[in-house]
């Protein structure tokens, strides 16, 4: 009976050893599935589009990298005048996890609108940056709103819903507002903050330093904005937004973003 009970136990044994061992395994399969899409060093593979500057102008060295950052700068600005711009990554994507990490830095460029200081964005589901106008200031596109608080005490929330051009649902209901608050807390000083986007299907979340803060279905083309797109774009109006480019905004406040990466389903 003894040596029954020593041979179940070398077999439990085993048995927890190997399952461990898929565990483990099977989690570092997952993660190697995560794609980075910023190499550290330049910007290979991102497309630039400033407003009323043609494709790949980055005027002023407005999008840089330095020091493994990529970088939103305005160092080199005199003054602001609506050079709103977008940094796209040069492929689209449909569901995914998209992870990075930002934060504001330094003081807003002279010129800027009040409401863009430590203003920015993750654009995704948008157009294509080589269908954009010359004169156009924002891609038709999904927004995950960046923040940061400006006064001491009042709220203003990250990972917001901004819908230049397009519309949602939440709870069953369509959203024509332009901007739908998320449910997040403010932060104030220039601490790295983590963004995250899960796609999947008709469905959207945003996630800030990993609590949820918003989500939202069924995206389509169409609303505020939409009579600044291409005749292309507008055509589509009512149109189901499945897919699209991920660009990163400058919006005239410094903001750095690093460990940008993605995992696609």
């Amino acid at each position: 009976m003894k040596s029954f009970f020593n041979i179940l136990l070398i077999v439990l044994v085993l048995s927890s050893f190997f399952n461990c061992k898929k565990s483990n395994s099977n989690k570092t399969e997952t993660d190697n599935k995560w794609k980075s899409l910023f190499n550290g060093e330049n910007l290979e593979g991102w497309v630039v589009k400033i407003n009323g500057y043609e494709l790949h102008n980055n005027y002023l060295n407005t999008f840089r990298v330095e020091n493994g950052i990529l970088k939103v700068s305005y160092d080199q600005y005199d003054s602001f005048t609506d050079e709103f711009g977008h940094l796209f990554y040069k492929t689209p994507f449909t569901n995914y996890r998209l992870k990075l990490q930002y934060r504001f830095i330094g003081e807003q460029v002279v010129g800027g609108e009040s409401w863009a200081r430590k203003n920015s964005g993750i654009m995704i589901h948008s157009q294509a940056p080589e269908t954009m106008l010359l004169k156009q200031g924002f891609p038709m596109s999904l927004e995950v709103q960046l923040l940061g608080g400006v006064e001491n005490g009042v709220q203003r929330p990250s990972g917001n819903l901004c819908t230049p051009a397009t519309h949602v649902e939440m709870k069953g209901e369509k959203i024509t507002e332009h901007c739908i608050m998320a449910d997040s807390k403010t932060y104030y000083s220039e601490e790295w903050i983590e963004a995250e986007v899960i796609v999947t299907k008709d469905s959207i979340s945003h996630f800030i330093d990993g609590k949820l803060a918003i989500s939202y279905s069924n995206p389509s083309i169409g609303g505020e904005f939409l009579d600044s797109t291409s005749k292309n774009i507008q055509a589509k109006d009512g149109q189901a937004l499945t897919s699209g480019y991920i660009s990163l905004q400058s919006e005239s406040h410094p903001i750095e973003f690093k460990n940008i990466k993605i995992l696609e389903y």
